[in-house]
């Protein structure tokens, strides 16, 4: 069994003696790294691998990942709540059973702290057979860097306040069954988080493909249209007007994007890819779509397969393995500064209106009416051509709940509605159905 030269934990991340710069200042890469080489360090972090060795293995990688979290709320005066959830999963890669991890830093909001955002990344590793929980597995990209992105994303934003709840979320079991994703959502629904928005960080950290190309200025978010929690009536419901490309986390993805637009120093592309994930595969955000919560991926712009899921080892000159070389923590931290654009964004702006209804059938303007939402200064509708993508008309209003939109008739358009704060925050924008018969 080949084995990585271990490294000294204390060094991965930050001490108990490490200084925090400001609050509000940018990802920085060097400690991206420190904490990958820190996950790196404890050789394998397979699900099924100890959870009680302190230096190697799942538990201490958790446990490591538990510090730091604890570290950053001690900076802030207690800002954070640290907390581990656990459950016992058993399927074909688990066939014994074992019980899943995952470690959760709460960052609790001012105003409605039932309002809550997710960042997460799985910290579990694995090689080629999954069911190999002794060789090491590096796991630098896959997940080690999103985890390091979680945990940096909690020390820039540690000391901030928001209106709402950030979850910071450390999982396990993703290679095993996605079970860290469906613990993390099983506690949303058991606390009564009305989560606003999952966002998933997994593989996130390369920019050197596998035919040699680099992508350094993109990164992929995946998103569905059609709601995975929709039951038949609903699908049908959502056909019917037209709403497949503007579910909750279609509309998140959408949010995203214009975040990345609307700050260039972040200098990347947010390539919003139309599918709930990769081709054929599937992330820690499917158990929370399949609740029905808005979720997304974030993934790299392009991969590169010899760095995912393999033994360790170099045939014909070709070098196989997840490992720190592989790895661009400029790229990590450009990645890390839109999640962190992203939580204070949606952490700052009240929830989205419930349901949005139109009124306009046989008619040459369409009156739209909304749900109100507690704590909202305005509301912005949205319009746009039925044959196009983005948004192109908005139009603010204050002191109602409904607005008459002339000339634009409803069989032409979409319509959605954010609601606003008073700081211009901005929800996620539902979309326009059918106003109830009366």
């Amino acid at each position: 069994m080949k084995r990585l030269p271990m490294l000294v934990v204390a060094l991965g991340g930050l001490s108990s003696t490490t200084a925090l710069p400001a609050q509000g200042r940018a990802p920085e890469a060097g400690r991206l790294k420190a904490s990958v080489e820190a996950l790196v360090g404890f050789g394998t972090r397979h699900t099924l691998s100890s959870a009680t060795d302190p230096k190697r293995g799942i538990g201490a990688a958790r446990r490591w990942g538990a510090a730091q979290f604890e570290t950053i709320g001690k900076s802030c005066g207690g800002c954070l709540t640290v907390e581990t959830v656990a459950q016992r999963f058993s399927g074909p890669r688990a066939p014994d059973g074992v019980e899943v991890v995952d470690v959760l830093a709460i960052q609790k909001g001012t105003g409605d702290p039932s309002q809550v955002v997710i960042v997460a990344g799985h910290i579990d590793s694995r090689v080629t057979d999954v069911m190999d929980a002794t060789s090491d597995a590096p796991g630098a990209n896959d997940n080690a860097s999103g985890s390091a992105l979680v945990i940096e994303a909690a020390r820039v934003l540690a000391g901030e306040t928001f209106d709402g709840t950030i979850v910071y979320a450390l999982l396990s079991g993703e290679e095993q069954g996605l079970w860290g994703g469906k613990l993390l959502a099983d506690t949303a629904k058991a606390r009564g988080w009305q989560v606003r928005a999952m966002l998933n960080n997994d593989i996130v950290g390369n920019t050197v493909g596998q035919n040699g190309r680099r992508v350094a200025d993109r990164v992929r978010v995946f998103s569905e249209g059609i709601r995975s929690s929709e039951d038949g009536k609903a699908g049908l419901a959502r056909r019917g007007i037209g709403g497949e490309d503007d579910g909750p986390s279609r509309a998140l993805a959408k949010k995203i994007d214009g975040i990345a637009k609307a700050d260039p120093g972040i200098g990347l592309d947010v390539f919003a890819v139309r599918r709930p994930d990769r081709f054929g595969r599937g992330g820690d955000h499917t158990p929370l779509l399949e609740a029905g919560y808005p979720a997304v991926r974030f993934s790299v712009g392009i991969e590169n397969y010899d760095r995912q899921h393999q033994d360790l080892r170099t045939e014909n000159g070709r070098v196989y393995g997840d490992t720190v070389e592989g790895m661009d923590f400029a790229y990590l931290a450009k990645v890390t500064a839109l999640n962190v654009a992203a939580l204070r964004a949606l952490a700052s702006a009240p929830a989205a209106p419930a349901s949005v209804s139109l009124d306009g059938a046989l008619s040459m303007d369409t009156r739209v009416l909304w749900d109100a939402v507690p704590g909202a200064a305005a509301y912005k509708v949205y319009w746009r051509r039925a044959d196009a993508q983005d948004w192109s008309e908005a139009r603010t209003v204050t002191g109602a709940t409904e607005t008459l939109l002339k000339d634009v008739v409803v069989d032409d358009h979409f319509i959605g509605v954010a609601a606003v704060a008073k700081d211009g925050a901005e929800s996620l924008v539902t979309f326009g159905g059918m106003a109830p018969r009366r």
